[in-house]
């Protein structure tokens, strides 16, 4: 099994990005003594998310502080269209919209805390 581990700026508000943009549910979560997030499980169509906020003292750095994305998700979808569509109005950025590309349709777009991601779904012949 591989799981995304994402660090972000504000958790909080990723996990309610998430679940706007991709329907994904939280799963569970613990706290850092500072009321910081150190470890969120989200649920996104059946595949794990996992995110915490910033812990430079762990070495977890969000984008805004790297100053540029530091990885891609890809997301597999039925509906590539609808969920990108979906991801910009909860506040994604459009790197590029969707278009048919070999087997799949697929667009990219950056979350709002500076991840890339990927959406696509199989084209139907």
């Amino acid at each position: 099994m591989l799981t995304p581990y994402l660090t972000v700026h504000d958790a909080r508000a990723a996990i309610d990005f998430y679940a706007a943009a991709f329907g994904a549910v939280e799963t569970g979560e613990r706290y850092e003594e500072d009321g910081r997030i150190g470890f969120v499980a989200l649920a996104i169509d059946g595949a794990a998310l996992y995110l915490s906020d910033e812990a430079h003292e762990y070495g977890a750095w969000a984008p805004r502080s790297a100053g540029h994305a530091t990885a891609a998700i890809a997301l597999g979808v039925a509906d590539a269209d609808a969920v990108y569509a979906r991801a910009v109005a909860a506040g994604a950025t459009v790197d590029r919209e969707p278009s048919d590309q070999g087997d799949e349709r697929r667009g990219w777009l950056v979350d709002p805390f500076g991840h890339r991601w990927v959406i696509a779904s199989p084209l139907v012949a």
